[in-house]
């Protein structure tokens, strides 16, 4: 089987993390949030997938490289020269999904995380018979999204409502398809909405089924939604594989920590933190609802909550550091400074406080 991640572009929601690397190769729970992805892709029998990009694809097939060999997949890329929206990436990569098999492939988007019920997903699509079949999510709020009209006992969608002003149902497309070959005969080779454009004609034929999510799901392709898809991913850790959590008298809740990463006497760490390989956090520091990634130092008795700390960065003794702070790659903050929802690019250094949010260029 196949698979092809749209990757798409710049990331600026997630800047300034996104100036430092392409958002597939962030890391999410210590490892490239699209990691979490071709893992699961690899787990189900997956041999080859294929990243939809149109910016920096050296940059992203260099690093995934490594991963290749380690995890035994083909990863190719298949470069758009303009942006082609959600289904025309699926034209342009025609030749490379379609090998005769008659199988049919993934297509998931790339700030989606879950617990990828891809054996789940495989079965339902063989079973129905129909054409497509794409993953739907249960929300609270369904009227900031576009809603999936279906019916419950078949999984068969009726149609698509986009932002409803009346409930018309509180299931929305979470970003995971599987698709026939015989879907991409639909899709021209231009920029063209798989969402609004495809699928809808695909449910006119009868022929487009949900399956409703197990589990969680986040899109955390936006700061906020990147610290809850954490915390809801250490939640789900703790369900299904606890010995990954770390453990101690230092410890609050759900907390990742890298076994090379080093951690001080006296420390308070949790809930949903994770501690990226070789970070050193002194001793005394708090940390709660964030991320620490590759290389970063903590220094004495800070504190960090809500926020984001980018590669090879530095906190200084005493700082307070919070309410979505983001600092990005390499990025010195100094002693006793406090950061209220600043969003710092890389490499600069911060000697004065930040008292609102803004961003420090």
């Amino acid at each position: 089987m196949k698979a092809l991640i749209l990757v798409g572009g710049f990331g600026t929601r997630l800047r300034p993390l996104t100036l430092s690397m392409p958002k597939p190769l962030v890391d999410f729970a210590n490892k490239p949030m699209i990691l979490h992805q071709i893992k699961a892709l690899k787990d189900v029998g997956v041999t080859e997938v294929i990243l939809a990009i149109n910016y920096r694809p050296e940059v992203m097939l260099n690093f995934l490289k490594d991963f290749e060999n380690q995890l035994g997949i083909k990863i190719t890329c298949s470069q758009e020269t303009e942006p082609m929206g959600t289904a025309g990436p699926l034209a342009l990569a025609r030749d490379k999904l379609i090998d005769g098999s008659g199988e049919p492939f993934f297509v998931l988007n790339s700030d989606v995380i879950s617990e990828y019920p891809f054996s789940q997903l495989i079965q339902f699509h063989k079973s129905h018979g129909g054409e497509a079949t794409i993953v739907v999510t249960k929300v609270d709020e369904p009227s900031k999204y576009g809603v999936v009209v279906m019916e419950e006992e078949t999984g068969k969608v009726e149609r698509f409502v986009e932002k409803p002003k009346i409930f018309v149902g509180n299931k929305i497309n979470a970003g995971i398809y599987l698709l026939n070959p015989s879907v991409l005969d639909r899709i021209e080779l231009k920029p063209t909405s798989i969402e609004k454009e495809i699928f809808p004609k695909i449910a006119s034929d009868q022929k487009l089924f949900a399956m409703v999510l197990p589990g969680f799901w986040m899109d955390i392709g936006q700061p906020r939604d990147y610290i809850t898809g954490l915390r809801l991913y250490l939640d789900s850790l703790r369900k299904n594989s606890p010995s990954k959590l770390a453990k101690g008298a230092h410890i609050v809740g759900n907390v990742l920590v890298h076994e090379s990463a080093i951690i001080g006497e006296g420390c308070l760490i949790g809930p949903d933190v994770a501690v990226g390989p070789g970070c050193v956090v002194d001793p005394g520091v708090r940390l709660s609802r964030c991320t620490v990634m590759r290389g970063v130092r903590i220094k004495k008795h800070a504190c960090i909550t809500s926020s984001i700390i980018g590669w090879h960065s530095t906190v200084g003794q005493w700082a307070r550091i919070e309410n979505m702070t983001i600092l990005g790659e390499d990025v010195h903050v100094g002693d006793e400074v406090y950061s209220n929802g600043g969003v710092v690019l890389p490499h600069k250094e911060i000697k004065s406080s930040i008292l609102k949010p803004e961003i420090v260029m």
